[in-house]
């Protein structure tokens, strides 16, 4: 029996909410989220798997200009999944004003994905009113396939984004087995569990200077033991990471473990270790080791 299938790219400005949505949509945390702009640094699959469709969404980093290796590259996975999709979703704060962000977006949708669905997100934020106009804005900017205003956060509104994706989409192959919903191995996933709970807990302090690297990753039946390498660029900036007395390391350590068991059960034994890199996101071997998938 045929199916629906395709790979559809999941793009927007920075805390627009990308990351949520695909959350949402899997119905597993394929993504980390934290309300840090440019958050995500990878190209992330999450698998829907339905009956009649399987689609496989890919979700990117915001859309920004890029000043640093590390952004750069981030920019190249945006435009690599744009050129690569069957499908893409924009997906907009409602609540933010429209900006050049906005332009540089729209502009990328014409130039790698003209078949797009716009989502117009966090309605929750702002009076119904603005929101009639707001689609009449974006209606006469782009020539979308759909439009649909949804607030992810409370999962309002995202199965009609999801419906219409398999609606455009065309008839293929199922490309992963349907109990797969993310490509991602277990070593990013843990370095990514990681690095959210550095971010929550030092995000006014240091917001885009660290990275986790996983050193070493050992499963058996009983306990799978996690040693990570969070790095920061200057020696000021080991202090934040470990807190007075390093109880914010702890803290860190012991949020991020807690849901780590929940990915390898039953037990995990998980030890950090901060190191200072000096300009770290400017450095080709270390920025190439974040893709996971070995293509920096």
């Amino acid at each position: 029996m045929p199916i629906k299938s395709g790979f559809v790219a999941i793009v927007g400005r920075p805390n627009a909410g990308k990351s949520t949505l695909i959350n949402v949509l899997v119905g597993e945390k394929v993504s980390i989220v934290t309300p840090v702009p440019q958050t995500t640094r990878n190209r992330i699959l999450g698998i829907v798997n339905r009956p009649d469709a399987q689609v496989v969404f890919v979700d990117t980093p915001g859309i920004h200009k890029p000043l640093s290796r590390l952004n750069q590259q981030m920019m190249t996975f945006v435009r690599q999944a744009l050129a690569e999709r069957d499908l893409a979703v924009l997906i907009v704060d409602a609540s933010a004003r429209f900006g050049r962000g906005d332009e540089f977006a729209l502009q990328l949708l014409k130039e790698y994905a003209p078949k797009a669905i716009l989502a117009l997100n966090k309605i929750d934020l702002i009076p119904k009113p603005q929101l009639l106009p707001l689609i009449d804005r974006y209606s006469k900017l782009h020539d979308f396939e759909e439009i649909f205003p949804v607030s992810a956060l409370h999962n309002d509104g995202v199965e009609d984004v999801l419906q219409a994706v398999i609606r455009l989409l065309p008839e293929g192959p199922q490309y992963f087995p349907p109990e797969i919903y993310t490509d991602q191995p277990e070593r990013f996933l843990a370095s990514e569990i990681i690095r959210e709970k550095v971010i929550r807990h030092t995000q006014q302090e240091l917001p885009h200077v660290t990275a986790v690297f996983i050193e070493q990753f050992e499963e058996t039946e009983t306990i799978t033991r996690i040693h990570a390498m969070i790095v920061v660029e200057r020696d000021s900036q080991r202090p934040i990471v470990l807190g007075a007395g390093g109880q914010r390391i702890k803290q860190i350590g012991t949020e991020a473990r807690l849901e780590l068991e929940r990915l390898f059960p039953p037990k995990v034994f998980l030890e950090l270790f901060v190191k200072i890199e000096p300009h770290w996101r400017d450095r080709r071997d270390l920025v190439a080791a974040l893709d996971y998938r070995g293509e920096g």
